[in-house]
């Protein structure tokens, strides 16, 4: 190998190619923790340029302090993402360098729909289960309560929107809405009725079983003085229901006729579904 010049030349060009770019790295390196590269701020902005309600910059920062370090080369982003969407309120969150010294955090927030649970959680209008403090977030008025089996969340909230469609023409709002480990669902209204709709037997099973009470129930109001405490529609051709005053059986429901046109007929119970 020694003797062969063209060998000689070409381990001579590697060694001299290492070498620079041992030095260009040396170089890019000690640029790189010069302090003109120091982090010197953090920046917070909306997501989707809405005004950010119950997250601000100061909230943050005192949440994510001590979480990341380095500088404006060496800094890993996914640490800082991460340390951003721990802190409360916080969803989601981008980040991205700004040269020279600076991160730039997009932040998008939970907008929270209710209570989730009987743990102090909340649920988004997105269907996030998260943890935050519930003064600030029942703050402009009081929260609807959910709840539901663990992975049920986006359902229980689709099925919360269908129900305040149905339960319109009657002008009755869904205040709470369960869920059972049975999949059962159960929705207390704003009057503080609460009305069992049972399991669903195929899509339309819910849909029907409100269109049928919303139907009859103009006449249940007018009907019954005081207020109704429990409507059981899972009756498959009536309903039964509790209230103040009546004189019930041990059982606590009382069956009415769920037919419009005739208020003053009646109907035995059948069995529930």
């Amino acid at each position: 190998m020694w003797q062969d010049a063209r060998a000689l030349n070409a381990a001579a060009s590697g060694l001299m190619a290492l070498v620079v770019l041992a030095l260009i790295a040396s170089g890019v390196w000690w640029v790189s923790q010069r302090p003109m590269f120091t982090l010197k701020a953090v920046r917070v902005e909306s997501m989707y340029d809405i005004e950010l309600k119950r997250v601000n910059e100061l909230t943050l920062r005192a949440g994510v302090i001590g979480k990341f370090k380095g500088n404006f080369f060496t800094t890993n982003l996914e640490q800082v993402r991460t340390a951003f969407e721990s802190v409360p309120w916080v969803r989601r969150a981008t980040v991205r360098r700004e040269w020279p010294n600076q991160l730039i955090v997009s932040v998008e927030e939970h907008e929270p729909l209710g209570t989730w649970g009987e743990d102090g959680r909340l649920l988004s209008v997105k269907g996030d289960v998260f943890t935050a403090n519930l003064a600030e977030a029942d703050e402009d008025h009081p929260l609807p309560e959910f709840e539901g089996p663990e992975g049920s969340e986006k359902e229980v909230l689709a099925r919360f929107s269908e129900l305040r469609a149905w339960f319109a023409p009657v002008k009755l709002v869904p205040d709470a809405l369960t869920l059972s480990s049975r999949y059962a669902w159960t929705v207390k209204l704003d009057n503080g009725m609460k009305v069992a709709l049972g399991r669903e037997q195929d899509s339309t099973t819910l849909r029907s079983r409100v269109a049928r009470l919303v139907a009859v129930y103009p006449q249940l109001a007018s009907r019954i003085q005081g207020n109704i405490d429990l409507i059981d529609m899972r009756y498959p051709n009536g309903l039964a229901l509790a209230a103040a005053g009546l004189a019930v059986p041990k059982d606590g429901t009382k069956p009415v006729k769920a037919v419009a046109k005739k208020p003053n007929s009646t109907s035995n119970k059948t069995s529930k579904h």
